[in-house]
């Protein structure tokens, strides 16, 4: 478990003179991530991150950045991908080079080659922000069935993100506001939320299947699903949907296992408690 967050805005100034903001954004993470902090605060984008190192201490930090030419991308991540050495060995025929062995590099490498699109490659749990400096867009994601959460809200020309709500509280642009409809899910849906409620006012969180795009010039946050569950008549005989049951158990149970070989040498030399 991992926690990200940040601000993007088209006032350059503002976010330069909010560092001592973001290191308070940043501490209130480290139950998600005691091992490492890193931070990157550059033209119009803050991107904040708290790390619980799991693969690759040393090749997995974050913020990480990519350059290729004249383009850079940096991201913030939380989250696995249970089919990073199918991933990688897609974009290594495409000719891409890897530094280390994380799925956050795997994750990145995706972007760049997929764009948006590289989410509906993704088998996992995740949520992430991937700051595209030259476009001076920013790309967010969440997984599936929604394991990993991400709180936004839009305040004037900035857009803030964040792991937690608690982190969003910490900018004095989001205030702990609540109305009508955030009592209602207190008090009436607690401890559960409606999908894409984050209780307070003007304070929401990306749904299952969701990932938006944010460009600070627009001031804009457009999302959509790129993935939603379906409903199909089942026709498959007693037979088939055994062995469909069952292949899918397995193949949950061998990524599972595979995920646990690759821990292995990390816990072992006690980077992460077993």
């Amino acid at each position: 478990m991992c926690g990200i967050a940040g601000q993007i805005s088209s006032n350059t100034e503002l976010l330069r003179d909010q560092t001592a903001v973001f290191r308070q954004m940043q501490q209130s993470m480290s139950r998600r991530g005691p091992d490492q902090h890193g931070m990157v605060i550059e033209d119009g984008a803050a991107l904040i991150h708290a790390r619980l190192c799991v693969i690759d201490p040393e090749n997995g930090l974050q913020p990480m950045q990519l350059r290729l030419g004249d383009k850079e991308w940096t991201l913030v991540y939380n989250g696995e991908l249970y089919n990073t050495a199918e991933l990688r060995a897609q974009l290594e025929q495409q000719g891409h080079l890897f530094r280390g062995h994380s799925d956050t590099e795997v994750l990145l490498h995706a972007f760049v080659q997929w764009g948006p699109d590289c989410v509906s490659r993704f088998n996992g749990i995740f949520a992430f922000a991937v700051w595209e400096k030259q476009t001076r867009r920013l790309f967010a994601a969440r997984d599936r069935m929604g394991v990993k959460p991400f709180f936004y809200a839009q305040r004037g020309e900035s857009f803030l993100f964040a792991s937690e709500l608690k982190t969003l509280l910490c900018h004095p642009l989001v205030q702990p506001e609540i109305d009508s409809a955030g009592f209602a899910e207190v008090m009436l849906i607690g401890p559960g939320r409606t999908p894409g409620c984050g209780v307070f006012r003007d304070v929401w969180e990306l749904q299952p299947g969701e990932c938006g795009s944010y460009n600070p010039e627009q001031n804009r946050f457009e999302t959509h699903f790129y993935w939603r569950p379906e409903d199909h008549p089942h026709t498959d005989s007693f037979e088939q949907t055994v062995e469909t049951v069952r292949a899918l158990v397995l193949d949950s149970i061998e990524r599972q296992r595979l995920r646990m070989c690759r821990c292995a040498p990390f816990f072992l030399a006690g980077w992460i408690p077993a």
